[in-house]
């Protein structure tokens, strides 16, 4: 198992090494990716339950998982 975990690591490290524009690209991506969850967090999931006592905290989980979904046609 771990011959081929091994294996596995030193193909794709070969690989990278010898892709012209590996590092560049991986940068981007990688650059890409944080962006993406700073705006999604930003935009989309903003904290709820900020401010919050641990009680009221409790009570507000207690009542989003008690209620009925609705569908909208």
């Amino acid at each position: 198992m771990k011959k081929t975990i091994v294996s596995i690591y030193n193909f794709y490290r070969d690989g990278f090494k010898n892709m012209t524009w590996g590092k560049p690209l991986w940068i981007l991506i990688f650059l890409k990716v944080i962006i993406l969850f700073l705006v999604l967090r930003m935009f989309f999931f903003k904290p709820v339950m900020a401010g919050k006592t641990d009680e009221q905290k409790s009570e507000y989980v207690g009542s989003q998982l008690s209620s009925p979904v609705t569908s909208k046609p």
